[in-house]
């Protein structure tokens, strides 16, 4: 049974959705507010999360939530509709659906959601001689069997350049998604990390061959 992780302060909303979404087979957790999220966030599948919360609002939580464990989707489902909402939303976001809603809809987004981070979960990754595991963390140098450690941060850099593979992201495009922070001219904390992320994947970190440097552009890994 799949787990649901819902943030919705509105009471009669929470529970017309807790038991629609209970009534098809999700195990759901209901919050009014972001207070015991990181208890309950571990076991989730997935998050279903409102903008407006009292306390820390949902673009927070979301940013803090996606910034822990960058394989677990995130629906937005808000009454916001003006693009800059939406545009903030989906800096972390995997999907953003506004109120009011059919429950169809949403139920078919859900699916949609679970089915492609589901998929992602249970495959390991391969890129060239490494063997991914997006669900437990784990970098395998294939070679040798042996494990290649990464710091937090360093695993969420690097999910994110797989994840948008073949792209050319700006330090600015890594660092607010993988941060949650505006990235400022000049600031070396992103190049630091792919330094050492090259000097465990590499074999010759000095001509990297997986984290590729596009001058003047960004980073970009090759599939």
């Amino acid at each position: 049974m799949k787990h649901i992780l819902y943030l919705e302060d509105n009471t009669d909303i929470g529970e017309w959705m807790k038991n629609d979404l209970t009534d098809r087979g999700y195990n759901v957790t209901w919050l009014k507010s972001g207070e015991g999220v990181m208890t309950a966030f571990p076991s989730a599948d997935l998050v279903i999360l409102d903008i407006m919360l009292p306390g820390l609002d949902g673009f927070t939580i979301g940013k803090r939530l996606k910034q822990k464990s960058p394989q677990i989707p995130i629906l937005i489902l808000s009454a916001r509709t003006a693009i800059d909402d939406k545009l903030q939303g989906l800096q972390f976001a995997d999907d953003y659906m506004v109120k009011p809603f059919h429950p169809e809809e949403l139920a078919a987004r859900v699916d949609v959601l679970l089915r492609r981070f589901g998929s992602e979960e249970d495959e390991v990754l391969r890129l060239k001689h490494l063997q991914i595991n997006p669900h437990t963390s784990q970098i395998i140098d294939s070679r040798t069997g042996l494990e290649l450690i990464f710091t937090g941060k360093q695993f969420q850099i690097f999910m994110y350049l797989i994840k948008n593979s073949n792209q050319i992201l700006t330090k600015e495009q890594i660092y607010e998604s993988v941060w949650g922070e505006p990235y400022i001219e000049g600031d070396k904390t992103l190049m630091v990390h792919i330094r050492h992320i090259r000097e465990k994947i590499e074999d010759d970190p000095s001509r990297p061959a997986i984290i590729e440097t596009i001058r003047g552009l960004g980073y970009r890994v090759k599939k």
